[in-house]
């Protein structure tokens, strides 16, 4: 491990580096983007405008662009020197899959879960073309070939291959004869799909690029694609279902293709030789399948969730392969060696489980904690959050610390007991307790014991005990079964009371038995929860009981006389799992709802809530000492929570509770209609967020400041006139602390303080009665010259929004004539800068070129594919013409 990006509480939707690798884009669960450094691991961009998870990151080929894409069907391009929006890209009807930039032109192409591929103009920023052959989700898409063409999966087994043509770039008179024969290769599908393209030849925009079908490549796996991608270098195309194949293939270069043309062709002329002259000839073209080869197939331990791959210059691809049940996996494939195979390199599985965890459990020093799942028991430090120790088990659901920390037993699905002992990690013993899974484990209060609860509707008690070892003379620790309980329904969860009188078992008929446990007689019934009681706990005194139940309700109850004190609404979904916290009436649950709250059984009152876990959080377990909570999720995380010193005062965390809230509502919110705009394909990048309400409010207050300081001068000026002589005017205390500026330079600082990519919505935000100041301000900066950029962008927003009142508005006609002067001269006066710098700099690159007698290696790589790309245009035309 090298580095890790920490993030907020949401969970990351998607991942994208840039082009020079210094950077990460990162997408959130809640729409939000932000961008890291990979050299310090901070991060200083964020970008909000999507109201649902970011489901795909793309950087244009410099890295100066980000578009993402959202389960909220927009697409929006974002400038990341700048940290703004550019716009936003509606069109699709569901959830956007796949974006792609097109490096050679000013091109966008969009695929969703709406069966549809756009194609988008980002100059004019709409949508021109759509393809439509897709009968159900378009999962991803690939550019291979230089991009002149376009690869296409969905949730069926075939790869679509569409050509693209710049119609731009054919200048051929014969250009009808080209698109009569589209899609006729061996290898295209003579179907209806044919028509698949929408080739409206009266539209304008119809004039940028033609996209036509040329046939399939088939998949082997028969389920949706979840990933398609290539390499950098567009030469290896891998994709992979819901399965554990990868399956990869070649793409050929135009040299390849050149070379097997070659052969074909005199392979032809062969024929054409051996047959009679008046055979007519056949024209000789490769097949899809030719130019698109499958290399291997990778199949790796467990279901793939993504890769990624890369191509040495050696020709070994080195592909890394990240799995559902946590693991990571390195191939390597020789692609030179005549059947390729891919050879497993190495793989991470440090740590964590390989499934969900069902059980937790600490030890009583406070120091390990007991994590149990499908396949394997982990024993961890706490302090150092390592795992010391890993053994295999069958399916747990229930553990527990044997007293003296120097053996655990786990409770399985299949109905069995097994002791483990720590020191070696091995099996000690099996015992089929159950007839079915073994819900429950409590250890009894004198630690002599323990019992169980199983869904064979029976409740077991048990006695630790030492045995002889046939293999050795010390005797070792075992577990004998001493009494039965009996019942009418599936026990679900079993508790002892502090002074072992009394035994609570939630039962599948939603009600809690409370029986005495030396002579097993019914003692109370505890009935009011509508569907089962999933867990509970008795606090250390005895007196309370509280139950947690699918049906999202927390029951208190006395233990006395079983009345219930209070019902609370404690989760959204089934409350899993339920622990008082020692010598307290505090207790913590945890939800399927993700979330783990803590509870005051005494004023039945909500303490606080722990939120981290992305997914249903199955158990918790607290320390014997109440300072560690540790809990186990769905997200395939353990989490472990700490208790401070730091007092928690509740008023506070209601007040947090109740900014959080606003703070969503917020974000639900329906954004402002911009003034003069229809609510077309194209929109404003941003969203509506806290941050720009408070931005909207510092520039409010700024404003505000200079109209008092204003009136306050001009106060002070006229009683200095009235009394003759200059009188010491006070100086506002925030003027002060910004070293005694002006107040129209203080609205500047707070306006330049506005971050780049929430300055258009916090602009939407202001009232118009703070515009016509503003705008006054603004021509006093733009005549100073100072931040014309910035100062000019939200000019021209404050003109396209409010264009209607700022026009009818005869007081500002005098400013916005100035504003027309001075914006013209001063952003002539930047762009001769910009000329006079350009020139430099080309100036210097010829010196350094002339000195060093080599050209730049981009441009130079550049003219020596263009002169390739002639010199293989003209012999392949020889090529024709000597056959034919």
């Amino acid at each position: 491990q090298v580095l890790i990006l920490k993030g907020l509480k949401q969970e990351v939707s998607c991942l994208c580096p840039s082009p020079d690798g210094l950077h990460l884009a990162v997408g959130y669960e809640d729409g939000s983007i932000r961008i890291f450094s990979l050299l310090s691991g901070e991060t200083n961009i964020t970008f909000n405008g999507h109201k649902a998870a970011v489901t795909t990151l793309q950087y244009d080929h410099l890295g100066g662009r980000l578009v993402s894409g959202s389960k909220d069907t927009d697409v929006i391009v974002w400038d990341v020197i700048n940290e703004s929006g550019l716009y936003r890209l509606r069109g699709h009807k569901d959830a956007v899959t796949q974006v792609l930039f097109l490096k050679e032109k000013n091109l966008l192409v969009t695929s969703g879960k709406d069966t549809l591929v756009k194609w988008w103009d980002l100059d004019t920023q709409h949508c021109f073309k759509t393809l439509v052959g897709h009968r159900t989700e378009v999962w991803g898409m690939a550019l291979i070939s230089e991009e002149k063409r376009l690869i296409t999966g969905s949730a069926d087994s075939e790869l679509r291959v569409w050509d693209i043509t710049y119609i731009q770039e054919v200048k051929d008179p014969d250009e009808p004869e080209s698109k009569k024969s589209k899609g006729s290769s061996p290898g295209a599908e003579e179907n209806t799909e044919e028509d698949e393209t929408l080739e409206l030849d009266e539209c304008p925009e119809e004039r940028l690029v033609k996209c036509s079908k040329v046939g399939s490549i088939m998949r082997e796996g028969r389920d949706r694609v979840v990933t398609l991608a290539t390499d950098r270098t567009g030469k290896i195309l891998a994709c992979h279902g819901t399965d554990s194949v990868l399956e990869v293939f070649s793409v050929l270069s135009e040299e390849e293709v050149q070379k097997k043309l070659e052969k074909k062709m005199k392979k032809a002329k062969k024929k054409a030789k051996q047959n009679s002259e008046e055979e007519p000839e056949r024209s000789v073209e490769l097949s899809l399948q030719e130019e698109i080869q499958r290399v291997t197939n990778i199949r790796a331990s467990s279901k793939i969730k993504s890769f990624d791959l890369i191509l040495s210059p050696k020709g070994e691809l080195k592909i890394v392969l990240l799995l559902q049940n946590n693991i990571i996996e390195s191939y390597n494939l020789n692609l030179s060696a005549q059947v390729p195979q891919a050879v497993r390199v190495s793989k991470i599985t440090i740590g964590g489980h390989r499934s969900d965890v069902r059980t937790l459990a600490f030890s009583s020093d406070n120091i390990a904690i007991l994590s149990a799942a499908a396949e394997s028991v982990k024993i961890w430090n706490r302090s150092t959050l390592q795992c010391i120790r890993t053994m295999d088990c069958e399916y747990a659901l229930c553990s527990l610390f044997v007293p003296g920390d120097r053996q655990v037993i786990i409770g399985t699905k299949t109905g069995k007991l097994q002791l483990y002992d720590l020191a070696s990690g091995s099996l000690m013993e099996t015992l089929d307790a159950h007839d079915g899974a073994v819900w429950s484990i409590a250890l009894s209060p004198d630690q002599r014991g323990f019992v169980t609860g199983g869904a064979d509707k029976c409740v077991k008690f048990w006695e630790f005990e030492l045995v002889k070892d046939e293999s050795s003379v010390q005797k070792r620790l075992s577990m004998k079964h001493v009494r039965i309980l009996q019942l009418d329904e599936d026990v679900l969860c079993v508790r002892y009371s502090p002074n072992q009188k009394l035994l609570a078992v939630s039962l599948l008929d939603c009600t809690v038995k409370i029986f005495y446990v030396d002579t097993l007689k019914f003692f109370l019934s505890l009935y009011g929860h509508k569907l089962p009681v999933l867990c509970m706990d008795i606090s250390y005194d005895g007196t309370l009981i509280a139950t947690g139940s699918a049906d999202r309700n927390v029951k208190i109850w006395g233990l006395d006389f079983g009345d219930c004190h209070r019902s609370l609404f404690a989760h959204d979904d089934s409350v899993m799992y339920l622990q008082f916290v020692a010598k307290s009436h505090l207790f913590f649950t945890a939800g399927k709802d993700g979330k783990i709250k803590q509870w005051d059984a005494d004023k039945f009152e909500h303490i606080q809530t722990l939120e981290g876990h992305h997914q249903e959080v199955w158990c918790l377990a607290l320390s014997p000492n109440g300072d560690y909570v540790v809990s186990a999720s769905h997200d395939k995380s353990l989490r472990l929570w700490e208790r401070t010193r730091e007092p928690l005062v509740l008023e506070e965390e209601r007040e947090m509770q109740r900014e959080a809230e606003y703070e969503e509502s917020v974000a639900k919110e329906e954004q402002p209609v911009v003034a003069g705009e229809t609510q077309g394909e194209t929109g404003l990048a941003g969203r509506k967020t806290i941050e720009t309400i408070k931005a909207a409010e510092r520039i409010m207050e700024a404003i505000e400041l200079y109209r008092e300081e204003t009136a306050k001068l001009k106060e002070h000026k006229a009683i200095c006139k009235a009394a003759g002589k200059e009188v010491p005017f006070p100086v506002n205390p925030i003027l002060r602390a910004y070293g005694n500026i002006t107040p129209s330079a203080y609205v500047l600082e707070v306006f330049k303080k506005v971050k780049s990519s929430e300055l258009e919505e916090s602009l939407l935000v202001l009232p118009f009665s703070y515009v016509p100041d503003l705008l006054r301000l603004l021509n006093e900066y733009i005549h100073l010259g100072s931040e014309v950029e910035l100062l000019c962008r939200a000019l021209l927003f404050l003109l396209k929004i409010h264009f209607g009142q700022i026009t009818s508005n005869h007081m500002l006609v005098t400013v916005i004539e100035n504003l027309k002067k001075t914006t013209i001269s001063r952003v002539s006066e930047a762009r001769d800068v910009l000329g006079f710098n350009m020139a430099g700099l080309q100036y210097l690159k010829r010196e350094i070129e002339a000195k060093d007698e080599v050209a730049f290696f981009a441009d130079a790589t550049d003219r020596f594919e263009e002169k390739k790309r002639k010199r293989k245009k003209k012999e392949k035309e020889k090529m024709v013409l000597a056959v034919l």
